[in-house]
């Protein structure tokens, strides 16, 4: 019989999550430590580190709103050998002479802006209804899909017997790997810093951010009494406003609206 987890603590915390464990272990000493309902807004692989959003309680509905967030990374690749996995855990299949300066510059400049990369096979996208990773460890190497991923900054920071250390802004959903394995090499490391207003700075796992806090990003629309009573009811509002917002009470977190066509409807709602 599963053990039913608590609605509080709610809010987010940032968790700076160390090399070694999956983010689902970081999750799930965060849920035995709070005893609440936790989970993730975009993993982490083991062999990476950095900031790992984690919601807990009630707050675990709002992670739709994060997972979409830009990221920042900074990467250290071998271009001299090629992976399985595009990282350091994978069977090494090629070897080729590292690229000279001029070269790597070239190279790079073509990962500026939007790119097409095959998603990484030892991934958790479904194929057929299955993990990729789980196919391509029975050895049945599932042909990967193109996704079109969105670069935003692509800085060298360093460059030494053929490992270049990177620093990448990058739209949600692009694979760090991914990027490696096309330049001709593998991730040594990766390390995520930010994720949209979050930075790796303010991580602290002793600190639950309110859910109000966690999505101040967005702008924010205040009701009264009615509104709020006709929000958690299911009825929408006739407001101006257009887009997502946070619908507030006093400043705490009723959920999310959308507004279109001069009425607000919650996509979202927090529980009482």
């Amino acid at each position: 019989m599963a053990i039913p987890r608590a609605l509080t603590p709610s809010g987010l915390v940032l968790v700076d999550k160390p090399v070694g464990p999956s983010s689902f272990q970081v999750v799930s000493r965060l849920r035995t430590r709070t005893g609440a309902r936790a989970g993730h807004a975009g993993t982490l692989d083991p062999f990476a580190s950095g900031l790992l959003l984690v919601l807990l309680g009630a707050s675990t509905r709002l992670a739709r709103y994060l997972v979409g967030l830009d990221k920042r990374y900074v990467t250290e690749i071998d271009l001299c050998r090629r992976t399985a996995t595009g990282d350091i855990e994978g069977e090494r299949i090629e070897e080729r002479e590292a690229p000279d300066p001029a070269q790597l510059e070239q190279l790079l400049e073509g990962f500026r802006g939007e790119v097409e990369l095959p998603i990484p096979a030892y991934s958790a996208v479904k194929i057929d209804g299955e993990r990729a990773y789980r196919l391509a460890r029975k050895g049945k190497a599932p042909e990967m899909p193109l996704r079109r991923s969105r670069i935003d900054e692509l800085s060298l920071l360093d460059y030494s017997n053929g490992v270049a250390r990177l620093d990448l802004r990058v739209g949600s959903g692009t694979y760090v790997r991914a990027i490696a394995d096309a330049l001709g090499g593998h991730c040594l490391t990766l390390r995520r810093l930010e994720v949209g207003p979050f930075s790796i700075d303010a991580a602290d796992e002793e600190r639950v951010v309110p859910p109000a806090q966690a999505l101040s990003f967005m702008p924010a629309l205040e009701l009264n009494e009615e509104e709020v009573a006709a929000m958690r009811a299911g009825r929408a509002l006739e407001r101006s406003e257009q887009g997502r917002l946070l619908l507030l009470d006093s400043g705490n977190l009723i959920g999310v609206g959308n507004g279109e066509d001069g009425t607000v409807r919650s996509e979202t709602v927090m529980p009482a």
